[in-house]
């Protein structure tokens, strides 16, 4: 999924408890499922800071040898600048974009 366009809000920002909850018909189980997605959206992202960060990496063999690398030090300015990844899931479940089940729950 494409974090970069997201429309989350990048400041606080309050959210009806009943639209939270709405889906689920549990605060606590809302919660828990942006928890969840947020958990797996930051993997996603660092997983691909870390990526274009190694484009960029310059290895020396000597550790008093300290390099800034212009192109690097944007890449991580960059992903700074994005939503948080609870920002980016309670959007995500504003929106109806998260699948969800519970499989304790019995279907009739």
């Amino acid at each position: 999924m494409d974090y970069k366009n997201s429309k989350a809000a990048t400041t606080t920002v309050t959210y009806d408890k009943n639209e939270i909850e709405a889906p689920t018909e549990n605060i606590y189980e809302a919660i828990t499922i942006m928890a969840k997605r947020a958990e797996q959206i930051s993997v996603d992202l660092k997983n691909e800071l870390v990526e274009k960060l190694e484009e960029f990496a310059t290895y020396t063999d000597s550790l008093d040898e300290v390099f800034e690398n212009k192109e690097q030090i944007e890449v991580s300015k960059f992903y700074e600048k994005l939503p948080k990844a609870t920002s980016i899931a309670v959007q995500e479940w504003v929106e109806g974009k998260i699948y969800h089940r519970n499989p304790e729950k019995i279907q009739e």
